[in-house]
Formats: structure tokens, C-alpha cells, sequence
């Protein structure tokens, strides 16, 4: 490909450019597009393949990746790059599900720098925003005004403005809100030839004045509507699906209806005629006609509240049949689960007990949600639901007056209700549950996202799902149902093996087949996610030839050179987009981790299952004030998708797939930017909707990197810490003194690499074993204990923290707990496990196995003060040493809170109501909230008299010896700085923590002044 060169310095090395090809002067690239403003450019390997993959089955590797902090920024780089004919794609939180926003370009990452709500008016309702602006975080700074942008994606809390709108996305709500073309006012824009310029209402004739085919980029774009209204009007009229959930072609359904003031689909009001809202025909465009800087969007009131009810039917086929009639009650919600998933969430600890609530043969279920007023009008609004579709149903409240009533033969077997908001989210969080279900699979066939939301007139789902399962049938798979019944998008996810040709010709003759249902139902190739890469090739077929030359022709009016995000919506003739290719996992596919994994990894494909486990949705990219949680604190802090669980997982995929250089999982520059930054905090075990193991990984990948290249000092004294702190504790007091030495600290920081302003562990010369010896051991006789308990003396609470232990013993024998504290036990390897030392940290498994498998098989329990100890029996021992011994001793293990309150030993215990006097704030351990084990300090602390604020917080950032490491400790600042933002803005009155690394952090707290306590300290002082 041959470039004209530019009259400047630089033109000769812009000619040789080549951006077809890898063969690219990426540093002259990056340097050129630096030049333009103070826009950060990255062209580097790992940049590039961190953009290569959205929440989609694709992957394309980019030019270069820019973050622009303004307009001016984006403008440059597409006056540049127009002028060198290089595509460019503008990507929000890269969570699209149809391969939108992965290309052959330079991309440009909103999200980083161009994100501020820069003005939110309350009485206009509406708010001015920059296109990284996240939903979630919009709807969080709205919540005071009791307004919110309406359109709610699942995946809002990470979604981006620029994304709703390049998408015009959507949601669960759809049935009351419609998309979001509905809510753009106007937008600023650069166009593609760099020229920046605003959308907004116009009127028709107003076009006409502006239009000139000859003229510049905005007048031909102005033509090229003008063209279309008055030339297309009728066959876009015709052709286009009657559905209020189409966002397959360009948006000129809306534009016509506007131009001609008729009502859309679903009746929104278009205004009156001969007016358009140029700024919605972006809308869907997936940012193939422009990008967009800034948008003003409208604004709707938080409904006051809300009822459910969660219809039974006896299969999917009954359910489908009952959509038109619920329809007729208004309803703002109504999803549907199959048989599938509910099968699948019978089996799991979280979703079981609320299947358990559903009726004997009950194979699909309805979710139907109403807005109201208040709790007596919503038990109105679903008395008439019940009345009219559930005939043995006895409602809460009597049906409203004006309930409609249904012709249909009610099919209900029962229903099941919901007002107050903790049983209503019971309900969505079941509906919710059908994605990461089906995404946990590891296996080489996946549930992809290809032809997964078509738009069907409801009265169509029953024919449309009935033949749909017959395509299925016929390509020999099977998918689940789930999702938006009410505006007729089912989320549809086909079981296809795409790493096989068979698996190829799956993907395209489901697509192929469905979309000719559709067409003949009268229906969307898309009705939510998009067309990408996924559905593209589809848009000729569903509007013809005709429009397809209109879209065409209005790409062109937009973006003569089709640089911008090429091959999506419409593609050129002598490039074709299609399905099958650019996938993230084709029959070319090749895996290869370079070494046996040491730990055992359960599921189909071994360790190589879960690194290609992560799809994507960027779960990981959550911020911290409107998605709480415990994953992904290094992003939280960084807002670099390096240090996300999905840019980690696509790093090290992609290392172990040949994307990157050879062995480079095992290089230095690997473990230390990508895996190193990885805190092990366990969060994505548990918050990741595909539970990526990234903790796991990197244990992995660190014991293989010591294995090829050694470790070093610092690594090794980490990893024996057990051992150092014995000596500590022998040594002290000098131990202590030592390192308050003049120059001491520099000394060890210059030496080792430990961070000099880090205050140091202190040691007992008196450990907590000690104590319990002294004492003389055990107060509660064995003979007259209900329960006894192996009170384990992990490192930390023997050594350090002796009053943690002391206080568990009295807590525990006031329950009358017969305990003992053994002294023939090493550390749990705990360390060694995390700095990546599995040979050592099996050592240690293997030790404590054999010594307190007999004991537990004798009757005992075994109790943990520390979280991380705890977990390391429950959890990572059967990863280290799978065995019966070690599945004996992971099911008799307990953290102390929860072993008190797993029994109710609490129940017994006389407590001080005057020695409660505090209000405390309650921060939980990122392990035990991995193992869903968090919660039980609240109760036993409650129990005890103390009212508890549980933060829904994440990291503290210390994470064992990462806040110790000095080129870690400005990361592990900035986690601890949120996590202080939260407690600033909490109402207790001391902090509580059960962690030794989360104590020691908040420690370091502005306005602390000591280390906080343990629950169980504050439990034992309550004690009477």
C-alpha cells in the first residue's frame, strides 16, 4: 500500500508505512501521533494485544492504542490519520459482544482520560457527559437528583457512554425506557477527516440549506440525508422490523420517523413532523460514521418502587405463549430462564435455595417486574397479572380497576411475589445467573455470542423458538433461552467448538438459518448487542440490496476512505466481513503452556481451560464506588487494562497461544509488569462472572519463572517468613530495635528492595503458644465440651498479634469449646504459595495434612484466626496436595468468626451490653470473600451487641508482601487510598479487620492511631 507523502520533515517515513501488514515503524507511528497534543500513544506488544479482544469470540490485533484527553486530541489524530488513510476505532469498555471494537486500527481508549460528567442539569433533566463517562457511574452521581439514564445494560457499571451510543444500547427495561437514541439531545463530534462539529435537532429544510454534494465533509454528509429522505423514506418505512428493539443497519427508521413526526415502534412520540435529531443517527453506528467527543443526553425519574413476580411454567414453549398477554399489563420487565439454567442453578450453593421455592415441574419461569408508586399500587399491579394468568394463585393485594384481562387460556402453574428490595433482587439475581453459568464452561466448545439477541414480535416467540430449536437440532447443538422476553430478545448462546472446522461451518449455518427465520418472522438480527463482526454480513440479507446501497452510500457521505472502524454495520464490496473469521479460538489455534502445571486444576481442560476461560466482559474494570466488590484492585487504582483480570487472562492467553514471542509467559518483563502486579487477592475467583482464577495463574507462572531463572533474596525471605518470624520472636526485643536503627530501613529498601517508609512486623517475645502453655492449657474439659477445636497458631497471631489467639481461646471456652493449640505444626505455606515456591508451600500442605487429618478424623475441628491461613486449608491445600486427607481437612476447617457462627456457639455466650458501645465498621478479608465466608464476622459481631457497617470493599492493597516491595508500594497506596475513601464516608466508629496485611495497612490510615483489632478481639471484649 503506497501512501502520498505529506510536505513535512516526517513524510518520507510516513511513506513507508505499511498498515496492512505487522511490518509497521511503530516508534516513528507512536511519535508522530504524540507530537499532535499531550495524547498518550502505546504501540508496544503488549498494548496492542491487550485492545485485540472485546467481551466478544474475536480477536484483532490493533495498529496502536491512544488515549486523548480532549477533543482536540481526537481531532489531531484523525486529521493525521485520514491524511495517511490509517482506520481508527473509538472503544469505550471494550465489553461489546459482537466484535465491535476490535480492528485493523488505531484505537482510541475513552475511558482513561475523556470520562467526566461535565454538567448535570436537574431541571432539564439531563447531562452533559465525555464518551468514557461509565453508566454506573452517571446513575450513581445522578442518585441525589432521583434521576438516572435510563437505558440499563447488564453490564452498565463498566459499559461507556460513547458504547450506549455507538451500540444504542439497552436493557432489561426496554419495555418502559426503549434505547438509547431515545435519550441523545445532541452531540459533539470529529468527523473523519478531523473536522469537529455538533449533531443535534434540525429541521428538514435546514438540511436542505446545509446540503452540497460538492461541497465539504459536513455538507456532503447533509446531502446524503437529504438524499435518503427524500429517495428511501418509503422503502426504509417498509422494510424496517416493526419492533421496538432493532438496532441491526444504520438508524434511519428513527430519522424517517422523525422527518414525518410518526410514532416509532412501541408509540414514542417523534415530535412534529419535518424536525430530526441528527445526533440519533449515530446511534447503533458503531462508530463507523463518527466519533463522538461529548453528548448531551436526557434524563428519566428512579421509579419509587417496584413489585415482582416471578411466574412457573411447565416449559418454555408455555412461557413464550403467555409474553403477548403479560404485555398487555404494562409490565417494565419481563425475562424469561429455561430449563437449562434453571437445571444448572439447582446445583449451585447461591441459586438453589430460591429454585428450591418453584413448584414441582416447573422448566421455565417468567420474571415480570411493574414500576409503582408505592407497595399497596405494585401488590395491585400484580394481583391483576395473577388474576388474569395465574389461575391458582392468591395475590397479595386486589387487582387494580382498570387490570386488563387476556382472551389466552391463563398457562402459569403458580407465581411467586416480591416488594421489599432484598426479595426482589433474590429474583433478578436468579435471572441474572444464566450468563455466568453458562460462560464457566472450560471445555473447548464454548456458548458463543453470535446470533444470541435477535428481535422477534412477541406474539412470534413461540413459532420463533420452536424453530429455532429445530435449526439447533439440525447443526447438532443445543443452546439455552434466557433473557428479554417481553420486547422479544432472546439471548440465544449455540454450544460451538470453533477451534474445529466442523465447529466453523456450526457457527455459520446457525447464523445463515436463523437469520432467514427472522427475516420471514418479521424480525432483527439485532436487537441489542450490535452487528461487528458477528452479524454484518446479515444486514444485506435482512434489508435487501436497496438499503444496503443506502447504507453504503451513507458511510461514504461520512467517511470517504471507510477508515473509521471498517468492515462493521456495512463493509466494502472487495472486503467482506464474515463470522468465521478473526475469531479468538479457530482451527489454527495452537496452545501451548511450555511447561506441567504443579497444582491441580479441576475442569475439562486443565490449567489450559482456565487461562482461556476469560470472555472478556470486563467485570474486572468496575469502579469501586458503584460496583463494590473485591476485583480488580490494581485496576481500580491503575486504570490500565494490564492490571485487569482480563487484560492478565489475554496476556497470558495470548503468551501461551504464539500471539506473543516464545516463552514469554517465563520472561522477566511477563512476570514482573503483568503477572507481578497481580495481588492474589482471590476477588475474581468469585466476582468474575467466569470465576478466572488469576490468583491461581500466577502461582503458576511464578513457580515455572523460579524453576527457569532462580528468585531472588527478597522473594525467598518472603516466602519463609514463618521461619524469620520465630527468630524475631526469639530475638526480641532486639528484633524490633534493629530496624529503628539510622539508616536501617534505606539500608534494607537499597539491599533487598523492602519498602523504607513500610513499618515493619513487631514480635512477641512471649508468642501466643506461650500464653496458652502458661495458662496451663485448656479451660473447657473435653469430657464436657459440646465441640472441641484445634485453635491453629498461624504465623502472624503466634508471633505478632498474640491477642488475636488469647481472644479466640476465651471467646471460644465461654461457648464451652474444649481447645487446644498444638505445637507440632509448621506456617500453612501460605507465603511460599503466593511469592510462587509450590514445592515448599506442598511441603507445608503435606505437614499439616498428615498431622491434623487424624485429628479431625478423631472428632476435632480446626480453627484459623488468620483469613489467608484459613482459606489456605480450604481451598488451596486441594490444589496442592489433592487428596482425601486434604478434602477431610478443607471440610473441617473454619475461620474463627465462622466457626462461631456456623454453630451458633455465640448463642450460649453472655455478652456485656455495655461493653458494646461502639459502632464499627467491618472490612472483610479478600480471601475469605473469595470462599463466600466473609459474611459470618458480621453476624457473630452483631450478636455481640455491636451494630455493624460491612463495607462492600475491596483490597486493602498490602496483600501480604506486595506493600512491602518498593517498587509495589505506590500501587499499594493508591488501593489504600480507596479503601480509606470508604471508610471516610462511613458512619462507625472504629474500624474492625480480621487480616494481619489489611490491619497493618489500615494502620497507615491519616487519621489512625493504632493498628485496628481482630472481630474476635472486639467479640471478646463484649464478653460478660
Amino acid at each position: 500500500m503506497s501512501l502520498e507523502p505529506s510536505a513535512d520533515p516526517a513524510a518520507d517515513r510516513r511513506a513507508n508505512y505499511d498498515y496492512q501488514s505487522d511490518d509497521v515503524d511503530r516508534p516513528a507511528l507512536v511519535a508522530d501521533l504524540e507530537t499532535i497534543g499531550d495524547c498518550e500513544v502505546r504501540a508496544d506488544s503488549y498494548s496492542r494485544e491487550l485492545y485485540a479482544t472485546d467481551a466478544s469470540a474475536y480477536e484483532r490485533t490493533p495498529i496502536a492504542v491512544a488515549f486523548p484527553e480532549s477533543t482536540a486530541d481526537v481531532a489531531g489524530i484523525l486529521e493525521y490519520c485520514a491524511e495517511r488513510r490509517i482506520p481508527v476505532l473509538p472503544r469505550g469498555g471494550g465489553t461489546s459482544l459482537a466484535g465491535q471494537t476490535v480492528n485493523r486500527a488505531v484505537v482510541l481508549d475513552f475511558t482513561r482520560y475523556m470520562n467526566d460528567i461535565l454538567e448535570i442539569d436537574p431541571d432539564a433533566r439531563t447531562a452533559t457527559v465525555q464518551p468514557g463517562t461509565i453508566l454506573g457511574t452517571l446513575n450513581e452521581t445522578l442518585t441525589p437528583h432521583g434521576l438516572k439514564f435510563a437505558p440499563d445494560p447488564a453490564w452498565g457499571d463498566k459499559s461507556a457512554i460513547g458504547g450506549a451510543i455507538g451500540n444504542n444500547s439497552t436493557g432489561s427495561h426496554s419495555l418502559q425506557y426503549g434505547k438509547t437514541d431515545a435519550y441523545i439531545e445532541e452531540v459533539e463530534v470529529v468527523l473523519a477527516d478531523g473536522t469537529v462539529t455538533r449533531f443535534g435537532e434540525v429541521t428538514v429544510a435546514e438540511i436542505g440549506e446545509r446540503a452540497d454534494p460538492d461541497g465539504d465533509l459536513e455538507s456532503r454528509i447533509y446531502a446524503a440525508v437529504e438524499r435518503i429522505l427524500a429517495d428511501d423514506a418509503d422503502r426504509i418505512a417498509d422494510t424496517y422490523p416493526d419492533l421496538k428493539r432493532n438496532v441491526s443497519g444504520y438508524n434511519l427508521d428513527r430519522l424517517v420517523a422523525e422527518a414525518r413526526g410518526e410514532d416509532l415502534p412501541g408509540g414514542e412520540d417523534t415530535g412534529e413532523p419535518g424536525t430530526v435529531n441528527l445526533a440519533r443517527l449515530l446511534a447503533g453506528s458503531e462508530g463507523t460514521l463518527a466519533i463522538v467527543t461529548e453528548a448531551t443526553v436526557s434524563l428519566e425519574p428512579v421509579p419509587e418502587t417496584k413489585a415482582v413476580a416471578l411466574l412457573c411454567y411447565r416449559d418454555l414453549h408455555e412461557a413464550m405463549e403467555d409474553v403477548e398477554p403479560i404485555l398487555a399489563h404494562d409490565p417494565a420487565a419481563v425475562e424469561v430462564l429455561d430449563d437449562v439454567l434453571l437445571d444448572l442453578a439447582r446445583d449451585t450453593a447461591e441459586f438453589g435455595p430460591v429454585t428450591a421455592m418453584l413448584p414441582d415441574g416447573t422448566n421455565a419461569v417468567l420474571l415480570v417486574e411493574f414500576y409503582a408508586e408505592e407497595t399497596a399500587h405494585g401488590e395491585e399491579r400484580v394481583a391483576g397479572l395473577l388474576a388474569d394468568r395465574v389461575p391458582s394463585a392468591t395475590p397479595a393485594g386486589e387487582p387494580a380497576d382498570d387490570a386488563p384481562a387476556s382472551d389466552a387460556d391463563p398457562l402459569a402453574l403458580e407465581a411467586l411475589e416480591a416488594y421489599d428490595e432484598a426479595e426482589r433482587a433474590k429474583f433478578w439475581k436468579l435471572r441474572k445467573s444464566g450468563l455466568p453459568i453458562l460462560l464457566s464452561r472450560t471445555t473447548d466448545a464454548k456458548h458463543i455470542s453470535f446470533i444470541e439477541d435477535t428481535a422477534i414480535p412477541p406474539a412470534k416467540l413461540p413459532e420463533f423458538v420452536a424453530e429455532f430449536e429445530a435449526i439447533l437440532e439440525r447443526h447438532d447443538t443445543y443452546a439455552s433461552f434466557y433473557a428479554h422476553a417481553g420486547p422479544g430478545v432472546l439471548h440465544v448462546r449455540p454450544l460451538v467448538n470453533t477451534k474445529t472446522e466442523v465447529g466453523l461451518e456450526q457457527l455459520h449455518g446457525i447464523a445463515d438459518d436463523v437469520t432467514d427465520l427472522v427475516v420471514e418472522l418479521g424480525g432483527s438480527v439485532s436487537g441489542e448487542h450490535g452487528d461487528g463482526r458477528a452479524r454484518t454480513q446479515w444486514n444485506r440479507k435482512r434489508y435487501g440490496d436497496d438499503l444496503w446501497a443506502t447504507f453504503r452510500d451513507l458511510k461514504t457521505a461520512f467517511d470517504p476512505d471507510w477508515l473509521l472502524n471498517p468492515g462493521q454495520v456495512v463493509f466494502r464490496e472487495d472486503e467482506p466481513t464474515d463470522l468465521r473469521e478473526n475469531l479468538r479460538f479457530d482451527p489454527d489455534y495452537e496452545f501451548d503452556a511450555g511447561f506441567d502445571p504443579v497444582l491441580e486444576w479441576d475442569n475439562d481442560n486443565g490449567m489450559q481451560g482456565m487461562v482461556e476461560l476469560c470472555h472478556g466482559c470486563g467485570g474486572c474494570r468496575g469502579e469501586q464506588e458503584t460496583t463494590g466488590g473485591v476485583m480488580c484492585p490494581t485496576y481500580r487504582a491503575s486504570q490500565e487494562e494490564i492490571t485487569a483480570t482480563r487484560g492478565r487472562a489475554n496476556a497470558l492467553r495470548q503468551a501461551m497461544s504464539g500471539d506473543l514471542e516464545p516463552d514469554e509467559a517465563a520472561s522477566d518483563e511477563f512476570v514482573e509488569e503483568v503477572m507481578g502486579l497481580c495481588i492474589g487477592c482471590k476477588g475474581c475467583a468469585i466476582d468474575c462472572p467466569s470465576e478466572v482464577d488469576m490468583a491461581k495463574l500466577k502461582a503458576e507462572v511464578t513457580h515455572e519463572y523460579h524453576q527457569r531463572n532462580g528468585a531472588t533474596l527478597r522473594d525467598r525471605l518472603f516466602a519463609n517468613v514463618g521461619t524469620l518470624s520465630r527468630w524475631g520472636s526469639k530475638l526480641a526485643p532486639l528484633s524490633n530495635a534493629l530496624p529503628k536503627l539510622p539508616g536501617a530501613r534505606k539500608a534494607l529498601e537499597v539491599t533487598l528492595g523492602i519498602d523504607a517508609d513500610r513499618p515493619l512486623p513487631t514480635f512477641h517475645g512471649t508468642t501466643f503458644r506461650d500464653w496458652f502453655d502458661e495458662r496451663g492449657g485448656a479451660r473447657v474439659s473435653e469430657a464436657d465440651a459440646a465441640r472441641k477445636a484445634v485453635l491453629y497458631p498461624d504465623t502472624y497471631t503466634n508471633y505478632s498479634h498474640p491477642e488475636a489467639g488469647t481472644a479466640a481461646v476465651r471467646v471460644l471456652e465461654a461457648a464451652g469449646v474444649h481447645v487446644t493449640v498444638p505445637d507440632d505444626l509448621g506456617d500453612t505455606g501460605r507465603p511460599a504459595f503466593s511469592k510462587g515456591f509450590l514445592e515448599k508451600a506442598t511441603d507445608a500442605a503435606r505437614e499439616n495434612v498428615n498431622t491434623l487429618a487424624p485429628r479431625v478424623a478423631n472428632g476435632w475441628d480446626v480453627v484459623v484466626i488468620e483469613p489467608s491461613d484459613a482459606v489456605m486449608f480450604q481451598s488451596d491445600y486441594r490444589d496442592l496436595l489433592p487428596s482425601a486427607a486434604a478434602e477431610t481437612l478443607a471440610d473441617a476447617t473454619y475461620g474463627v468468626c465462622e466457626y462461631v457462627d456456623t454453630f451458633r456457639l455465640d448463642e450460649d455466650i453472655a455478652f456485656d451490653d455495655r461493653a458494646a458501645t461502639d459502632d464499627v465498621i467491618y472490612h472483610g478479608h479478600c480471601h475469605q470473600k473469595s470462599v463466600a465466608k466473609d459474611h459470618h464476622a458480621v453476624g457473630v459481631l452483631r450478636r455481640a451487641g455491636y451494630a455493624v457497617e460491612p463495607l462492600d470493599s475491596g483490597c486493602c492493597g498490602m496483600a501480604g508482601s506486595f506493600g512491602y516491595e518498593s517498587e509495589h508500594a505506590s500501587m499499594s497506596d493508591a488501593i489504600a487510598g480507596i479503601l480509606y475513601d470508604q471508610i471516610a464516608d462511613s458512619a462507625g466508629d472504629r474500624v474492625v479487620a480480621p487480616g494481619a496485611s489489611c490491619r497493618t495497612q489500615l494502620e497507615n490510615r491519616p487519621d489512625a492511631s493504632a493498628e485496628p483489632p481482630t472481630p474476635i478481639e472486639v467479640v471478646a471484649d463484649a464478653l460478660e
